[in-house]
């Protein structure tokens, strides 16, 4: 069936890279002798980023000689030495396009059982020096694949490679890896993937995503770009928030806009260039129109001039309304959970709610700083009162309930005070407001029973980065690039507040929100994996690396694209 040539290990280390410091286990080397293979990994071997290598499901990596001999003639290297692709069995023998999800082998000893072809990553650019290695393991059918240990035990170099199981379905290592990352995927292997028990909870997980995207549903409301909206009145909530409403200039009503979605808003405040700012809808549309809310913040040069310089009858550009923080059909108990100005999106789908009359228990949990800026208290009361099973409690953090107020806690939201509220295990929520909170909230309703996917999260400012293996440094605020401006067209961060000049001296709009010191998602760099995929809300790009395949209109990949005009992205 197959032999083992080589055991190959390595503990994690830092590694510069690009100016930063990665901690990577991908430096493997062989070693002789026996070794004792465990639940977890191979004696002297570790993994630097748990969160896509290692782990129980992901074990061992496995590649083999034929993709070695493969390589070395396509990239013309003499120096591919086994280990150096960060896989610690080498093998001869177990093709990509032959092995299957879901196969149990017997190696030594032990016996293990394929889980799923390998993560594409950044990392194997760097042991490789080859940047786009990642992107071409993925366009040549030769990802490797991982094995989880069934059973614990000894192996070494030399060692027959048995077949002691056959997967159900037999859907290839090749065709797994085609199936996420590759255009023209077949329907039929997307359910076979589905029903393999093998295949590891990060892949079904994509898998169902994959299926789910296929199926009819709701298109993406709106408009190409920025079209100018008229302000039709302003509403003061608070001292601090204010509602603005907005329609068209002649009277034609708007696309409707899902509940939890958001307005992206580019405005001229004063003598600055333009600048583009996202704010939540607050409400269902009005006959056709839409309403954003927005807190002045201190310092804040467009909420100052929304609050102190707009006018009714004034235009603004604005796009048109997306986000996936929206409300998702279902029978099942919601939580909707919000601190201060964080209220909007989870407002905007109590209305919907409330116009159905829909029958879901439904908890309304509000945190603010007492009954002054507690903005929407009588709108949401009134939205309440229209449901049959709805309960609102609110938390005051310098306010106390007054005689009579059981629905009113003095401080935040506690473990305590929540699991007191009875919610259900198999509630969906959706949180919103400052990143604490709701990292706190999400922790407490897990601990209460409700599965990480149930819990839905939205985030005003630049999204939590996605940078595996880096080490963490101090935050910075995003910024201006150094060094003189560039001479492209202007590029837009929305969520970070960033507008600067496109420069060539940066290799991709990735790099360049880097050098700002925007927040950025990322795995491979190359254009395959699509966590790096970012909304366009407006302009268009050309990609320098063609990706495998396209991203969904309307996004792009930004980890191998450049402007081609001036562009606002929401990153």
């Amino acid at each position: 069936m197959g032999t083992l040539l080589s055991v190959n290990v390595g503990l994690p280390k830092d590694v510069p890279w690009q100016g930063r410091t990665v901690r990577t286990g991908a430096w493997k080397t062989p070693v002789s002798g026996r070794r004792m293979v465990r639940r977890l990994n191979i004696e002297g071997d570790g993994q630097g980023d748990l969160a896509g290598h290692g782990g129980e499901i992901r074990a061992v990596l496995v590649y083999q000689l034929d993709s070695y001999q493969y390589w070395r003639k396509r990239l013309g290297r003499d120096d591919l030495t086994f280990g150096i692709f960060g896989e610690n069995f080498t093998v001869d023998g177990l093709p990509d396009d032959e092995v299957c999800i879901g196969d149990r082998y017997r190696i030594g000893e032990a016996e293990f059982e394929v889980t799923q072809p390998r993560v594409t990553c950044y990392r194997v650019g760097m042991r490789l020096g080859e940047p786009t290695m990642a992107a071409l393991l993925v366009a040549h059918h030769r990802p490797g694949f991982y094995l989880r240990v069934l059973t614990e035990g000894h192996v070494r170099a030399g060692d027959e490679i048995t077949l002691t199981r056959k997967g159900p379905g037999e859907l290839s290592v090749a065709d797994t890896d085609a199936l996420l990352y590759l255009p023209g995927r077949d329907p039929a292997k997307l359910r076979t993937a589905l029903d393999i028990p093998a295949l590891s909870p990060g892949w079904q997980q994509s898998f169902r995503e994959l299926a789910a995207a296929g199926q009819p549903g709701e298109d993406e409301p709106g408009w190409p770009g920025f079209r100018p909206l008229r302000v039709a009145r302003i509403v003061r909530e608070t001292a601090d928030i204010s509602s603005v409403y907005l329609d068209t200039a002649d009277g034609t009503p708007l696309p409707a806009a899902r509940p939890g979605q958001y307005l992206s808003v580019r405005l001229t405040a004063g003598k600055a260039a333009h600048e583009v700012r996202s704010y939540s809808l607050s409400s269902a549309p009005p006959a056709g129109g839409y309403r954003i809310s927005v807190k002045h913040e201190p310092h804040g040069k467009v909420s100052g001039y929304i609050h102190a310089g707009l006018r009714p009858g004034d235009l603004v550009d604005v796009a048109a309304p997306r986000g996936t923080f929206v409300l998702e059909e279902g029978t099942g108990p919601v939580v909707l959970a919000s601190a201060g100005i964080g209220a909007t999106p989870v407002l905007a789908m109590l209305h919907r709610l409330a116009a159905a009359r829909d029958p879901r228990p439904l908890w309304w949990l509000h945190t603010a700083h007492d009954r002054t800026h507690h903005a929407f208290a009588a709108e949401a009361r009134a939205l309440l009162s229209r449901l049959p099973d709805a309960h609102e409690h609110l938390y005051y953090t310098a306010d106390g309930p007054r005689p009579g107020e059981g629905r009113v806690t003095r401080g935040r939201p506690t473990a305590a005070s929540l699991a007191a509220l009875g919610i259900p295990p198999d509630a969906d929520a959706y949180l919103c407001g400052p990143t604490a909170f709701m990292d706190d909230l999400d922790g407490i309703l897990r601990d209460l029973g409700l599965r990480p996917e149930r819990i839905h999260t939205e985030r005003f400012s630049a999204l939590t980065a996605i940078n595996p293996g880096v080490t963490p440094t101090a935050a910075v605020r995003p910024h201006q690039p150094s060094g003189p401006p560039g001479p492209g067209p202007l590029v837009t961060f929305a969520r970070s507040g960033v507008t600067t000049p496109w420069s060539p001296a940066h290799a991709s709009l990735l790099e360049l929100a880097e050098a700002c010191d925007v927040p950025t998602r990322w795995s491979c760099r190359t254009g395959v994996c699509h966590t790096c995929v970012t909304p366009l809300v407006t302009g268009d790009v050309v990609y320098t690396t063609p990706p495998l395949e396209l991203p969904e209109p309307g996004t792009v990949l930004v980890c191998c694209s450049t402007p081609a005009t001036e562009a606002v992205l929401d990153l």
